[in-house]
């Protein structure tokens, strides 16, 4: 172990893990850090929400910073971490340059979350009603700055195999800069298999997810004009109920009663609505990483129906825990004969334990990752000589970084 074990995490926003995945993953970052003897610093330029974990009850700092500000440099070189860790490709851009000033020794983490440009380029070619293709990366301004940014920093976390791949493959990033790290979960012991709820105890298709997420926007969209009315034309009694934090207007909209379709807004506990309901649809048509709505369903024993996209990078090689369709008929026809059929339902139930049991388990990961970055902390001289590209660019583009944002902060100061 180093001797200065101190974590600083620059979050895009406070953690909120009950609206999002995104912010189970850092309080999932968070407590592989403080389970091993790290005190942890998070700091973010974001306002406070209501919805924020409260950071004091998991004995973590808390910071407010500005953004262009010099105060951040002043706090960063007193504080002077060992480790800092960015919460997606902005946070790096806006503070990298005065993390690697001011602590050049410290360890610099990149969190992708997932890769913003795929989901970008993605949602592009389907608005446009094209197929996807790895040169539309290529041409995306996002992919310019999001590979930058990994190119500048020590480690990226990766929660998606595929985008691993696609790393090394498109943009020829080495592999001794990423690191996999899923999603995490703990072990789902026998009991409490046992005592979640049966087949018959449960009621009601649902979907849950983020409304500021676009794929889940679109999702709900496919749900209400297309798939949801051939599943109520075998099943016309079915229920369909769409959780998810900060709906918008338009989203409310949507809620029709009449039709089973029901707008139910901010799930107070996710796990008790997905553990109660039968069937978890996600029918994602375009998006990037791995779904934590799909892993939250797999562990309350909840199967589901999604697309290839929802699906991607989850499985591996075990069979799913439900269904995976993409033409709209055939996943509606799945969707309704998941619900009916109690044999099939149990044994995709049992698909999805297995999945978490093999592929998610906090003790399969947690220990070689700080295992990993304790070893890169240690010969970080050597690492950052491998890797030219980053260093060129640590040169280059934060320079001008640099001075835009003086010119910015000064700015401010006379205005």
């Amino acid at each position: 172990m180093i001797a200065n074990q101190l974590v600083l995490i620059l979050g895009f926003v406070w953690p909120e893990p009950n609206s999002s995945a995104a912010g189970g993953r850092m309080v999932q970052l968070i407590s592989i850090f403080k389970e091993r003897g790290f005190e942890v610093t998070f700091a973010s330029s974001c306002s406070d929400s209501d919805y924020m974990i409260d950071l004091e009850s998991l004995d973590v700092s808390k910071k407010s910073i500005s953004l262009n500000c010099s105060s951040f440099d002043i706090f960063v070189k007193e504080l002077n971490p060992s480790i800092v860790l960015f919460d997606r490709f902005m946070m790096e851009e806006q503070y990298g340059w005065r993390v690697a000033e001011n602590c050049p020794e410290a360890l610099r983490l990149l969190d992708t979350e997932d890769l913003h440009c795929l989901r970008l380029a993605r949602q592009k070619a389907f608005k446009e009603k094209r197929q996807f293709t790895t040169d539309d990366l290529l041409v995306e301004d996002v992919a310019k700055r999001e590979i930058a940014s990994i190119l500048r920093c020590d480690i990226s976390l990766m929660i998606s195999e595929f985008e691993m791949e696609l790393l090394q493959k498109v943009f020829k990033i080495d592999a001794d800069l990423l690191y996999y790290l899923p999603l995490l979960m703990e072990p789902i012991d026998v009991s409490t298999i046992q005592n979640l709820p049966s087949f018959e105890e449960r009621a009601n298709f649902v979907f849950i997810g983020n409304f500021l997420h676009e794929p889940n926007w679109n999702a709900v969209q496919y749900l209400k004009e297309t798939i949801w009315p051939l599943i109520r034309k075998q099943m016309p009694e079915a229920i369909l109920q769409i959780y998810g934090a900060y709906p918008s207007q338009k989203v409310l909209q949507l809620h029709k009663p009449g039709k089973g379709f029901y707008i139910m807004g901010r799930a107070d506990d996710a796990q008790e609505v997905v553990q109660n309901a039968r069937v978890v649809l996600a029918p994602l048509r375009f998006g990037a990483g791995i779904k934590g709505k799909l892993l939250e369903a797999m562990q309350c024993g909840t199967p589901s129906v999604t697309t290839t996209i929802g699906a991607e990078s989850m499985y591996g090689d075990l069979p799913w825990n439900g269904f995976i369709a993409d033409d709209t008929e055939v996943f509606a026809d799945k969707a309704v004969e998941l619900y009916q059929d109690k044999p099939l339902w149990l044994k995709t139930q049992e698909n999805g334990f297995k999945i978490i049991e093999r592929r998610y388990l906090n003790s399969l990961f947690a220990d070689d990752f700080v295992k990993h970055i304790l070893e890169k902390r240690s010969h970080l001289k050597q690492h950052r000589l491998h890797n030219f590209m980053g260093t060129l660019l640590q040169h280059h583009t934060l320079t001008s970084t640099k001075y835009m944002s003086r010119w910015i902060e000064e700015k401010n100061r006379k205005d």
